[in-house]
């Protein structure tokens, strides 16, 4: 659930306008009328995902409330209300020309329990989430296993839920991949691989599907931005020359990524606040000190925002190797280079700087390196 602040937001409700209500010529236009059980009062938001996250309002009289607007292509967007000065954002769905009805009750706006009827795309988006939600269904109990795992240190347990949870991220993918390829022409399809493959993306994999789409789904919002994944992807694959970058580390002075060539170089993204880095730190600490004196070093780029929060994270989990960051967070420049869309996330480098192996984890880093180079 994601909250922004409605004074941020005013000049935005201000000035978005929908087309007249009078006369409304359904196949260049929408109209969403919706109903919400237990909500009879009030303002209600649709806030465009696709538009800069512009925003329409809407009153609530007698329990109903109704948006109209123009989607050229099917559009995603979000319902919003206003709870203590935020903006409480509830539930996606997918907007097109035409005469549509939302119904749902207050109490349970997930994606998948709201109904809209009149847009395919949206009854496209529905059966899909049902769908994921059905793969995920384990991750509450998993999550209190792991946190037993992490409680009582049992590594035993912590492998097994990790385990777990990576056949079930492995199960949606089968599932988009054969959603977007039995429906090219769905702009869901696109946004579907765009969620699922977003994150550090195998330029193969994205490519097959991408080139399956058609042509103006390539061409629509979410077609765009897998277009710009698999860019990235492209640029950062295995074989490639790794981009150079310079960014300054905990003295600030600027380090460049070409002042390693020589080495074989670990680049690797991580952040204080990332739970999965902190806890996949010792495995890469072990693998500096047994490959460092062979010709091994690292270049960690963090993601954080905050100076002594990264410094600290460095010293506790104790961290040998150079440092960097622009503390700019998620919008580091070196992981928006990268391509960057998930932590922790390395790349590993030969002495020429060409990416030989990339998102190494556990023992995989070790075994590489074992292939690579001998150890003392």
């Amino acid at each position: 659930m994601k909250r922004l602040s409605i004074l941020l937001l005013l000049a935005a409700f201000l000035s978005c306008h929908g087309p007249d209500k009078k006369n409304i010529d359904y196949t260049h236009a929408y109209t969403l009328t919706g109903k919400i059980a237990g909500l009879d009062e009030g303002q209600v938001f649709l806030i465009h995902r696709q538009k800069g996250n512009t925003i329409d309002t809407a009153e609530i009289t007698d329990g109903s409330f109704e948006f109209t607007g123009r989607a050229d292509t099917p559009e995603f967007c979000s319902l919003g209300f206003p709870i203590n000065g935020n903006l409480d954002v509830r539930c996606n769905f997918f907007v097109q020309n035409g005469k549509l009805e939302l119904t749902a009750r207050i109490d349970s706006l997930q994606d998948y329990a709201v109904m809209i009827t009149g847009s395919t795309a949206e009854d496209e988006f529905r059966s899909v989430s049902r769908q994921v939600a059905s793969i995920y269904a384990p991750s509450h109990v998993l999550d209190s296993l792991f946190k037993r795992a992490l409680d009582t240190d049992n590594k035993t347990l912590k492998d097994s839920v990790e385990k777990a949870v990576r056949e079930m991220n492995h199960q949606q993918k089968i599932f988009i991949k054969q959603f977007a390829r039995e429906h090219p022409s769905s702009c869901v399809a696109a946004y579907e691989i765009h969620q699922a493959f977003g994150a550090n993306s195998d330029a193969k994999e994205i490519d097959s599907l991408y080139s399956r789409l058609d042509t103006t789904v390539r061409a629509s919002y979410y077609g765009c931005l897998v277009k710009e994944i698999l860019d990235k992807a492209r640029l950062t694959d295995i074989g490639q020359p790794a981009p150079d970058f310079a960014q300054p580390d905990t003295t600030g002075r600027a380090i460049t990524l070409s002042s390693f060539k020589g080495k074989y170089v670990l680049v690797d993204f991580w952040a204080s606040w990332c739970g999965p880095c902190r806890r996949e730190n010792p495995a890469v600490v072990k693998a500096w000190r047994r490959f460092h004196p062979k010709g091994f070093d690292i270049l960690g780029v963090s993601l954080d925002n905050n100076r002594e929060k990264w410094l600290d994270a460095i010293k506790k989990d104790q961290l040998p190797w150079t440092h960097v960051a622009d503390l700019q967070g998620w919008q580091n420049s070196v992981a928006r280079l990268y391509g960057v869309r998930g932590i922790p996330m390395n790349y590993l480098l030969d002495k020429n700087g060409r990416i030989i192996a990339k998102n190494l984890r556990g023992q995989a880093l070790e075994q590489e390196l074992t292939a690579l180079l001998k150890p003392r």
